[in-house]
């Protein structure tokens, strides 16, 4: 989208969706959900259907794993945390 990366965003990269779009990621092992917005192109690691901000990590618990099993779904209603 050409929006320089913040670590400390809710933000993601999504090899498909609309940049601007929200969706609500959750950890499928502990249950924490994060509503991110999609601004970057990605993950193009085998397997990977998004890769999240360091902050998104965080919030679902994920960010000593590196990475996690997640379900991912449209959430427009919900806004960006701050």
């Amino acid at each position: 989208s050409g929006e320089p990366y913040d670590q400390t965003a809710l933000t993601a990269a999504h090899p498909d969706l609309p940049f601007g779009t929200m969706v609500c990621v959750t950890n499928t092992r502990n249950g924490l959900s994060v509503a991110v917005r999609i601004n970057d192109r990605g993950p193009y690691t085998g397997g990977r259907i998004i890769d999240l901000s360091q902050r998104a990590a965080r919030e679902l618990g994920m960010i000593n794993a590196g990475s996690a099993r997640v379900h991912v779904e449209s959430c427009p209603q919900m806004a960006e945390h701050t």
